[in-house]
């Protein structure tokens, strides 16, 4: 008896593309980026692209704290990221999306800029790739590496 293969083929497991600069790597941090494997589904991969310094210091006007192999390594360590990649010296989605390949890109509440470049380059390629605002996670004080650097100043200054 021959097996039909469409209940032999197993789902494809969803790739969910996330970015930023993870500087000071917090709790904020974490949750961005299990929001983001979420909205792959059950089974999702969760790639990860880490900014370079050149990078932040270009669009941030200051260099990060943390070294990027650094900051690339902490967020690879992660239970919930299968992978952290730097970023590319000159940033353009379009490669992203071809390198990756991913079904989902998620974007961070604070990164409006780089959604509206997602939108419309998926948008004009006509690419079955969802894009996902992942929400700011609550109202705690130290859910940035901003609000952090701010406290360790106030706290330590003399």
């Amino acid at each position: 008896m021959a097996k039909h293969p469409e209940k032999t083929m197993r789902r494809k497991r969803k790739t969910v593309l996330a970015s930023g600069t993870f500087d000071l790597l917090h709790l904020g941090h974490v949750k961005y980026l299990e929001e983001a494997r979420k909205a792959g589904g059950k089974d999702a991969r969760l790639v990860v692209i880490v900014a370079t310094d050149k990078t932040v210091q270009k669009r941030k006007g200051a260099k990060p704290v943390m070294p990027e192999e650094h900051r690339r390594a902490l967020v690879e360590s992660l239970k919930v990221v299968d992978e952290a990649v730097l970023g590319y010296e000159k940033f353009d989605i379009s490669t992203v999306i071809e390198e990756i390949k991913p079904d989902v890109i998620a974007v961070g509440y604070d990164q409006k800029g780089i959604e509206d470049k997602v939108c419309q380059t998926v948008a004009q390629k006509k690419l079955p790739i969802q894009v996902v605002k992942i929400s700011k996670f609550g109202k705690e004080e130290l859910n940035s590496s901003l609000k952090i650097k701010k406290k360790i100043t106030q706290l330590y200054k003399r």
